[in-house]
């Protein structure tokens, strides 16, 4: 049950991000459609949700967001920073997650230190896990979009037209356990860095 409040934090939070960059560039979509809030209920795909607590894998309701609105910015460079926000924010919750963990244990005989390390413990690692999760460059995660925006003009396009089989060369990463192989030693690494970093 402590990784439910996890989740649902860091999926708000990645959500948020996404939306929050895109409005800033100029596209306020993601305000009109009520996207602009850490209210966990609008960015929340039930259906993916549930499919996350059974199964380990699923999906939050993605923020939907115009290129064209972008102000100063082009619309693949903009595309590039909003996708690259949710992954950002991902690494930046579980190194908030970290330092208060550090702060806890100087009280961690006591009963609410125990609770709220057992709260901060999935919280950091949910949020390592949705970051490079995202960053892999596979569409429609955030890391083919931020490829994208790096390559040049002929790569983006190719990339944008392999679009519709990423979902199902997605799925079969995962079943065949590829993403799980990548994730881990990443995510073991990151966090180890995190605690050298903040813990000594």
């Amino acid at each position: 049950m402590t990784w439910i409040p996890a989740i649902l934090i860091a999926l708000t939070f990645h959500e948020y991000a996404h939306g929050k960059v895109a409005d800033l560039l100029g596209d306020h979509t993601p305000y009109h459609q009520g996207r602009l809030t850490l209210n966990p209920l609008p960015h929340i795909d039930w259906v993916g949700f549930l499919m996350l607590l059974l199964f380990k894998f699923g999906w939050a309701k993605p923020v939907q967001v115009n290129p064209m609105n972008f102000k100063n910015v082009g619309m693949k460079r903009g595309m590039l920073l909003v996708s690259a926000a949710g992954p950002a924010m991902n690494f930046a919750l579980a190194f908030v997650g970290m330092l208060l963990y550090k702060y806890v244990l100087l009280f961690s005989g006591q009963e609410w230190a125990h609770i709220t390390m057992n709260l901060l413990i999935p919280l950091i690692w949910i949020n390592i896990f949705l970051a490079i999760f995202n960053l892999l460059p596979v569409p429609p995660l955030d890391g083919s979009k931020i490829l994208a925006g790096l390559l040049p003009d002929a790569g983006t396009k190719l990339l944008y037209s392999l679009e519709q089989y990423g979902p199902l060369l997605l799925l079969l990463l995962i079943m065949t356990g590829v993403v799980g192989k990548i994730i881990l030693p990443l995510a073991y690494s990151v966090f180890g860095l995190l605690e050298f970093i903040l813990l000594g």
